[in-house]
């Protein structure tokens, strides 16, 4: 058979080993070591699984991941989500759909400092649903919007969907951070927006909540004065060019755990389950960096990137009705496997193709955050519907998805506009470059 032929079948038994249950890491170190055998020889193969896990955990550039994953953790544990959404809530809690507003809004804040979609969620999920439960919100309005707001923490930087996409295609992540930061404020502002016409049409499913005084608006604000300090230090920093992603990560990391001490918000248990979660999290994420680089050899020996290129080229398609195919292609494969599992079997394929055709690696990477975002809250996967679900054990799970319905038009919406617009994405690292 063909080295084409063995790539495909390749990727065909990796996907029912997803389906079987078996860890994405270990399936891909598995094909991917038995492919480079069949394809060059047990030596070469043995090779590249001796060199990629050193290379891996070895290299500088990836620690950037760990850090901001423990940035994320320290404020999940000190409760930071209930002083987020205090603040937002002073800004638009007296409009109609304020407090889901808000959430959106907190959500946004949130991811500012963290680089996890889920870790957004439950942190202003455990805050927010309570609180429009006890206003008479619709329950899946309620819900919908946590999950939904959530998906901000992989686009609005840092993001470790932006971070593994870096590693795999070796782009900057430091201006994937800038690109992501204009479509993630739009995003948010969508996200309200809808809110806000729904709430005004049916005015019983987000009523407005109480104003607030000039004196709870100052004491929202101080409550969380620190943390926003250091998320602008942050993001102002990379845009800068005062240091570097990683930099920036050790200085999120090391002002999250100070900043909780010194507001007694970070107990000792708090301290060590962060740092458990931020340890387990990092595990797993390194181990299928390591099986998609044994894979990568394996597909790049199959030449299935470069047939695929000569395939589209060939076919004579118009550039954006390829971007429009894999785009659907992700809207499937994101209702059947989840996210990380997605990014790593496709971005070696669809990357070259892409870079082939004309298209700049950072707006494409920014396309692959949204459509992550939207295969992260659609059935039957859907990560962050699940985890809302963990939150509040009594709402069954299609109301949930009901309750995301409206956010998913908007994404698919925002991410056509994204691709007839790319300088949405470009403009900013235009502008630094």
């Amino acid at each position: 058979m063909s080295p084409f032929a063995i790539g495909i079948i390749g990727i065909v038994i990796v996907l029912l080993l997803l389906f079987c249950g078996f860890p994405i890491g270990f399936a891909m170190i598995l094909v991917g070591f038995a492919g480079t055998t069949y394809l060059v020889n047990s030596t070469a193969a043995l090779h590249v699984i001796a060199t990629e896990p050193f290379n891996v955990i070895s290299n500088y550039d990836y620690q950037v991941l760990p850090l901001f994953l423990l940035t994320a953790s320290v404020c999940l544990s000190a409760g930071l989500g209930r002083s987020l959404l205090r603040l937002a809530y002073n800004v638009v809690g007296r409009l109609p759909g304020g407090l889901a507003m808000a959430t959106i809004g907190a959500c946004g804040l949130f991811a500012a400092i963290s680089a996890s979609s889920i870790a957004t969620a439950v942190t202003i999920g455990t805050a927010a649903i309570p609180e429009m439960r006890s206003y008479k919100y619709d329950t899946a309005l309620a819900t919908g919007c946590v999950a939904a707001g959530g998906t901000l923490g992989i686009l609005i930087p840092p993001s470790a969907i932006l971070i593994i996409y870096g590693i795999l295609t070796e782009t900057s992540i430091a201006v994937l951070f800038i690109a992501g930061m204009i479509p993630g404020v739009i995003l948010t502002l969508l996200f309200m927006f809808m809110i806000y016409i729904h709430a005004r049409i049916k005015p019983t499913l987000a009523p407005p909540g109480p104003s607030t005084s000039l004196k709870e608006k100052f004491a929202a604000i101080g409550e969380c004065a620190e943390i926003m300090l250091l998320m602008m230090v942050v993001l102002i920093g990379i845009v800068v060019g005062w240091f570097t992603p990683t930099e920036a990560g050790g200085i999120a990391a090391f002002g999250s755990i100070v900043i909780t001490l010194f507001r007694r918000r970070l107990s000792w248990q708090g301290f060590k389950d962060a740092i458990v979660d931020t340890i387990v999290n990092t595990g797993m994420i390194f181990m299928v960096l390591i099986g998609a680089f044994v894979m990568n050899t394996f597909i790049a020996m199959s030449t299935i990137p470069m047939e695929l290129a000569e395939m589209v080229t060939s076919f004579g398609l118009p550039p954006i009705f390829v971007i429009g195919l894999i785009m659907v292609l992700y809207l499937i494969l994101g209702c059947v496997i989840d996210t990380m599992s997605m990014i790593f079997l496709t971005i070696p394929i669809f990357f070259p193709v892409v870079i082939g055709l004309g298209f700049d690696p950072i707006w494409f990477g920014v396309i692959i955050v949204l459509v992550t975002e939207i295969a992260m809250i659609t059935p039957p996967i859907g990560m962050n519907v699940y985890v809302i679900g963990g939150v509040v054990k009594d709402v069954p799970m299609e109301v949930i998805f009901k309750g995301i319905l409206p956010f998913v038009a908007v994404e698919i919406a925002f991410v056509i506009v994204l691709i007839a617009f790319p300088q949405l994405a470009l403009f900013l690292p235009g502008l630094m470059m």
